[in-house]
């Protein structure tokens, strides 16, 4: 299979890949030839070669970076001019607890283009039918989801709703050892502080619990379900792009990045 027909099939399979060109040389550039490729998988499988193993490697190091980042991108390098064309499938939000935030987060996640997951192990809350727009409803703990998950990669967010410590925690000290870029927690600041204690105490590093987004959420003053689902979201949303969430208003810089 060449790095293209690799590509495509990620691309109808929802994979995650990256394709890296030669788009251009400068005099001097090396020996290689405009328009050789190599594919890298999110598995770390290669198919290709750009025809010199050193360049090999720095394509590979802009490949595993970007499929994460999750944008395309042309780079200059030795007087080589690389494109990097990215595939992924939409992230993953998975959310522990079924309440009745957890339906309007999961329906905002939808809307959004994102793939909602709902954990909660007791059976008779998480049904179908009252998560209509989860991509799957597992009724299990936080062990068992991530196993029938495959595991909390970097493009997997998750959120804790649940006011029960026993699944707060076990879903907030795996998630924690994880690569998850977003781990958000729902409860008072009282209730954050006991959480705090009580994660202590069980061993998890006091550094990893400031990765904890909590009280989860954006400032929106929202008080409603849908209106709490919204700034969970947008604040989801603000970490997967790399911004703190404020208003453009008051942004300066690009209210979009461009990539190449």
């Amino acid at each position: 299979m060449s790095p293209q027909e690799a590509f495509a099939r990620a691309a109808r399979e929802g994979g995650r890949a990256a394709l890296v060109t030669v788009v251009a040389l400068e005099p001097g550039g090396g020996d290689v030839d405009v328009g050789a490729r190599v594919l890298v998988s999110s598995e770390g499988d290669v198919v290709g070669s750009l025809g010199d193993p050193g360049l090999d490697r720095v394509a590979t190091g802009y490949a595993e970076d970007l499929m994460w980042a999750e944008r395309s991108e042309a780079f200059g390098e030795h007087g080589v001019t690389l494109f990097v064309d990215v595939v992924h499938p939409p992230p993953r939000l998975v959310v522990f607890g079924a309440v009745d935030f957890a339906a309007e987060l999961c329906r905002m996640a939808r809307a959004a283009g994102w793939h909602p997951y709902l954990v909660d192990p007791r059976s008779r809350f998480a049904t179908p039918e009252r998560f209509p727009d989860a991509e799957e409803v597992i009724v299990g703990w936080p062990g068992e989801a991530f196993v029938r998950l495959g595991g909390i990669d970097r493009a997997t967010y998750i959120a804790v709703l649940t006011h029960d410590p026993k699944l707060d925690d076990a879903a907030l000290t795996i998630a924690l050892e994880s690569d998850a870029p977003y781990v958000g927690a729902m409860g008072s600041r009282r209730a954050q502080a006991h959480r705090r204690e009580r994660l202590l105490a069980g061993g998890v590093p006091e550094e990893a619990l400031d990765r904890i987004s909590a009280p989860i959420g954006l400032d929106l003053g929202g008080l409603t379900a849908e209106e709490t689902a919204l700034s969970i979201m947008a604040e989801v949303v603000a970490v997967r792009n790399g911004r703190e969430g404020g208003r453009l208003t008051h942004a300066a810089g690009r209210i979009h990045e461009v990539g190449a």
